[in-house]
């Protein structure tokens, strides 16, 4: 168990972290991931380029949202803050490699006993002053290893705002779009209702003329106002959204209504996607590279568990003055110095050492298995999102030819009706459809960009990476 723990963090650490040795990263990728994505025609084999991939809704709006996003979200900043406290605490390990000076000064008055020996008692005072040193030289890699550990955690700290970054742009623009989906289904109500307001009209006039019974009228009436009854469903969604992207953007609904109350037609994206080969994952998602990061920080906790086994050493000295008279202090003569090499073997502390170690390679195995986790899941969430992306443009290819039926099929019942050659039953089955049926297509259209969305999201995003807040 042992070997082959030590064996995954030494194949993680040289092969995840070496960049530009790619035939090597290749050989480990062949073995954990799919060779290729399982793609048609509407997605590219090339590797996303690294700009703003919500740019390809072309909705300035949008663009608009993301920016103030980017500058003013709360969970944005407070990664940017947690990289800051790893930067403080890599600084302050750092701070180990360097000796550590004190300076020491006082007044003495002592007194020995006329008692105790043959000597008469005797009264002593004196100032003295020193400079201290102190530090310890790093044979074994002790402080090495504490240091890279927690340059590693800096560098994931790092990471996991990327991540966040990603994950903001992508909640800012489904949030977006999900808005005006609803938006969309509102006028879409309001159309119907509109429509089938005339419908109501007809079948009163044709039962005040004695054509039809008031069952036709009743039937009319129950249509009309059960889709004028999803309207105010739809106005309280409207606003829901609206906050959520007020929360997103940290600023207050009131600041956003005014510039997102008014409707906005949905993209019409339909168009081939670049997703890249599958090993390029490790190379593009910030939270693989986060989880990297984690192994060979914990792989150097390892490391530096291991050097505490070893013996320490330290240079220690101090030199400063000492005399009774303040005019003799800075005398030659009260010149006083001390220089002591140590060495310190730790050879019993309760087996906290032993233990200090399977800890560190416990966690070390964990955070390996977390890595292959935190990539399998990757895997996943592309294809998942590949696929739902390619069936929902299939599905809004297959709703508009409903939706095109769907009006023809209202238009001739309701023709029919007029000249009383068809119950009116046909009119309301065709209304409750067609609304049905546009409703479907909205939604059809709003979920394909939201799985987009959450392809480029599960493909590490395609913002500027070299566009860093914190820097």
């Amino acid at each position: 168990m042992k070997l082959r723990v030590w064996s995954g963090m030494v194949l993680l650490c040289s092969l995840l972290s070496a960049v530009g040795n790619s035939q090597t990263t290749e050989k480990y990728l062949d073995r954990r991931m799919p060779a290729s994505w399982h793609t048609d025609s509407i997605f590219q084999q090339t590797l996303p380029i690294d700009d703003r991939w919500w740019e390809v809704f072309k909705d300035p709006l949008l663009d608009s949202l993301i920016a103030v996003a980017i500058r003013q979200n709360y969970d944005l900043g407070m990664a940017i803050d947690r990289i800051d406290m790893a930067r403080s605490n890599l600084d302050i390990q750092r701070g180990a490699y360097s000796p550590t000076f004190g300076v020491t000064g006082g007044w003495t008055q002592q007194q020995s006993s006329g008692h105790t020996s043959s000597l008469p008692q005797e009264k002593n005072h004196y100032a003295s002053a020193a400079l201290s040193m102190s530090w310890e030289v790093d044979v074994f890699g002790s402080i090495r290893n504490r240091v890279k550990a927690q340059r590693e955690l800096f560098a994931a700290s790092e990471e996991e705002y990327n991540a966040t970054m990603v994950s903001l742009s992508a909640q800012v623009a489904s949030t977006y779009i999900q808005l005006r989906e609803i938006q969309q289904e509102l006028i879409v109500a309001q159309i119907n209702m509109a429509s089938q307001a005339q419908v109501l009209h007809i079948t009163e006039v044709r039962y005040n003329t004695g054509l039809v019974s008031k069952l036709d009228v009743a039937q009319a009436r129950s249509v009309y106002y059960n889709t004028k009854a999803s309207i105010p469903v739809l106005e309280a969604g409207i606003i829901q959204y609206i906050n959520a992207l007020a929360v997103l953007l940290g600023l207050y609904p009131s600041d956003v209504q005014t510039i997102l109350e008014k409707p906005v037609a949905l993209p019409d994206y339909i168009e081939l996607i670049s997703v890249g080969m599958p090993s390029n994952l490790l190379r593009r998602r910030p939270d693989i590279r986060a989880a990297e990061r984690q192994v060979n920080a914990q792989a150097a906790q390892v490391g530096a568990s291991r050097s505490d086994w070893w013996p320490k050493f330290y240079l220690k000295g101090s030199v400063g003055f000492a005399s009774k008279k303040a005019d003799d202090f800075f005398n030659h003569n009260s010149l006083t110095y001390e220089i002591a090499p140590t060495v310190s073997i730790n050879l019993f502390q309760g087996a906290q050492l032993i233990n200090a170690t399977k800890l560190a390679r416990s966690q070390l195995d964990e955070t390996i298995k977390q890595f292959n986790l935190t990539v399998l899941t990757a895997v996943q969430e592309v294809d998942n999102a590949m696929s739902s992306y390619r069936n929902s443009i299939k599905q809004i290819v297959a709703m508009r030819e409903v939706v095109n039926q769907g009006k023809e099929t209202l238009q001739l019942s309701l023709e029919l009706y007029k000249q009383g050659l068809t119950p009116f039953q046909n009119v309301l089955d065709a209304q409750r459809s067609l609304l049905s049926y546009e409703n479907a297509l909205v939604q059809a259209r709003g979920n394909s960009l939201l799985y987009l969305i959450q392809l480029y999201q599960a493909l590490g995003g395609g913002w500027d990476y070299n566009e860093q807040v914190y820097n």
